[in-house]
């Protein structure tokens, strides 16, 4: 049969080999392919219209196909469609993309990294903090520490500092010099009538020993979510990261800040950062930096990291680390151009002042008898499904009980994440609160449907 006769999911099948995707399953069911978008909205093959719920994979912060980008897109590539940054060369957009990050960031920045994915971001933060210390003479000085459920990108490095299960699995990963704590779960990880207050001192005091355990002079850096976006959108409890950052400071540990999810708005706030509280060294950008339109990240660092790398410039010679596509001039302006109609639509107050009703409606959903927790901030939530409300038993991973869930708020034309049992919500920052009512009033349809499917696993149904 000609490829002409076969349906683009035919097609896709034959020749696609997909990222992050099950592959007997994908086998079994086909794939979904997706052919126009608009705003809030997203069509597929056979036109049927879904709310995309995820902003894609948390990125698409001023929606589908806004004209300025793809304009910011078109002139840049009538200008200059190439040019890269190595051996001292440079752009335009790329220079005012750097300066324009240096303006809004929530701490001091002296410099500005670029590159083309939140994954290869942290695989550079993890190089640079190695390179720091062995400027500064401490070559022991290389472990990397973060949370179990975190997650930090697909490389090597980055994978190695994820602690999803997914990730390592089949890869041989994680390695050395790479350690995990706790995740800041307090729906999961609190103990019997704990406070929020003694659970995040507890994790504080927990990763304090895993330092000494280890020797402060090996731990190089810690890294964070503000809020944990793939491992369930874990919001930390008030005071979580003031406490953590005591324990960095006492011992000379960079913090690392993966604002690779919650940068741009989504939390209510410029960076997450500025939400929770986190006083980072270091930051890492993507997704929302472009909304998307364009592959691009960006690594922000101080000047006292810079001066370091600048001052053993003298022995080590050539920095060689960088990227065919860093900086590069199409992705930069339009990156800028992102950033811009986010500052000039007032799309972060728009997140702040819209995420209470976001809010509300997800957590009127907490006595629904498969949710266990609903949990959030911003234009960001997610809700815990649970067998047994008051003992928090999980249901059995064999049941699939959210990827049904997820299957069915598609049959009703929202699209939602199933991260296991926990279904994320993350929709444009452009969202309406009309539109608000309608994913919750959609997803509260496929939530019944679910139930049914699945009531007699539930314990007192």
């Amino acid at each position: 049969m000609s490829r002409s006769n076969l349906s683009l999911g035919e097609r896709d099948m034959d020749a696609m080999f997909h990222p992050t995707t099950h592959i007997q399953q994908h086998r079994a069911k086909g794939s979904k392919v997706f052919t126009r978008a608009e705003g809030i909205h997203i069509w597929d093959e056979q036109q049927n219209q879904y709310i995309e719920g995820m902003s894609g994979l948390w990125c698409t912060a001023v929606g589908y196909g806004e004209k300025e980008l793809s304009d910011a897109a078109a002139r840049q590539m009538d200008k200059l469609s190439y040019s890269h940054l190595f051996n001292g060369r440079s752009n335009e957009p790329a220079i005012l993309l750097a300066e324009k990050l240096k303006e809004i960031a929530p701490v001091a920045v002296s410099k500005v990294f670029f590159g083309h994915s939140g994954s290869d971001a942290n695989d550079t933060q993890i190089k640079l903090a190695w390179y720091y210390n062995n400027a500064l003479g401490r070559p022991r000085k290389k472990k990397i520490i973060s949370r179990q459920r975190s997650y930090h990108g697909v490389g090597f490095g980055s994978a190695s500092m994820t602690g999803l299960a997914s990730s390592h699995t089949g890869f041989d990963l994680p390695f050395a010099p790479f350690l995990r704590t706790r995740c800041p779960d307090y729906y999961r990880e609190a103990e019997a009538g704990e406070s929020e207050e003694a659970f995040c001192t507890r994790l504080a005091e927990e990763l304090e020993s895993l330092i000494l355990s280890e020797d402060p002079d090996t731990i190089a850096a810690f890294i964070a979510e503000p809020l944990m976006g793939a491992g369930g959108v874990v919001v930390p409890p008030r005071g979580y990261f003031e406490k953590i950052q005591i324990v960095l400071d006492r011992y000379d540990i960079l913090l690392i800040d993966d604002e690779v999810i919650c940068g741009f708005g989504r939390t209510g706030k410029m960076f997450g950062a500025e939400t929770f509280h986190m006083r980072p060294d270091t930051m890492s950008l993507a997704k929302a930096l472009s909304s998307g339109y364009q592959p691009i990240s960006a690594v922000l660092i101080p000047e006292e990291m810079y001066q370091a790398f600048l001052e053993a410039s003298g022995s080590k010679g050539i920095f060689g680390h960088g990227f065919t596509y860093s900086g590069h001039p199409v992705c930069a302006a339009v990156a800028l151009r992102n950033i811009e109609l986010i500052q000039e639509r007032g799309l972060v107050a728009r997140a702040e002042h819209l995420g209470v009703h976001f809010q509300a409606r997800l957590r009127g959903f907490s006595s629904h008898p498969l949710v266990g927790d609903a949990r959030g901030v911003g234009l960001i939530g997610a809700l815990e499904l649970v067998a047994d409300k008051k003992t928090k038993r999980a249901f059995s991973p064999k049941l699939a009980v959210g990827a049904d869930l997820q299957a069915r708020c598609e049959k009703f034309g929202l699209i939602v994440r199933a991260l296991g049992d926990t279904i994320a919500f993350c929709p444009p920052l452009i969202i309406t609160e009309a539109q608000i009512d309608e994913i919750f009033d959609r997803f509260g349809r496929a939530l019944d449907e679910t139930l049914a499917q699945f009531h007699h696993e539930i314990d007192g149904a």
